[in-house]
């Protein structure tokens, strides 16, 4: 086996579009790939110095949305762009923006998975960001992207995950497979 040392390579890496509002009541959205569940209610990110960085301190309320194939080209912008340094950031995406029921953030109705959120801790603080566990209050779901038995659909939604070592996304693709199940037959 060949050694690489040290890097970002968990794999794979979901792709997290954290939406929070700006000072002015203005929808911000940013990219993140460092993030996960935490516990069966909780999830955490890793977050940097970021315009959401502070808008999360000034109102500890989020969202987060599963990026998507068809939402790829303004998941990555809203990644590589910031609302410090471009207004016009959100108008850009073509995103379609309401006010989330449960958290003061918003929901941006082009994803077909959203899970509104309410900062528990942080872990680490510092000038150069920190890590946030965060309550999950509610998740939403469009309709389009529920299986028969009304549950989330992974195969409908065509979420993206992050390769790091290549700087590529990724479909998440088809059920190869049953949890808890497929084991069995080794018993």
């Amino acid at each position: 086996m060949k050694s690489f040392g040290q890097k970002a390579w968990m794999l794979p890496q979901p792709v997290l579009i954290i939406g929070t509002y700006n000072s002015d009541g203005t929808p911000n959205a940013m990219n993140a790939a460092w993030g996960g569940q935490w516990d069966s209610k909780e999830i955490m990110i890793s977050m940097g110095s970021h315009a959401t960085t502070e808008n999360l301190a000034r109102c500890g309320e989020f969202t987060v949305a599963f990026a998507t194939k068809d939402t790829i080209v303004a998941s990555d912008f809203v990644g590589i762009v910031s609302a410090k340094k471009e207004p016009e950031k959100m108008q850009k995406t073509g995103w379609t923006v309401v006010k989330a029921g449960n958290v003061n953030a918003p929901v941006f109705i082009d994803f077909p998975m959203t899970l509104e959120c309410r900062i528990l801790r942080k872990i680490d603080e510092s000038d150069e960001g920190y890590y946030i566990v965060a309550e999950i209050v509610n998740i939403l779901v469009d309709e389009a992207y529920l299986a028969e038995d009304g549950k989330p659909d992974v195969e409908k939604m065509q979420l993206i995950v992050f390769d790091p070592v290549h700087h590529g996304y990724h479909v998440v693709g088809e059920r190869v497979g049953n949890a808890f199940s497929d084991g069995k037959t080794l018993k």
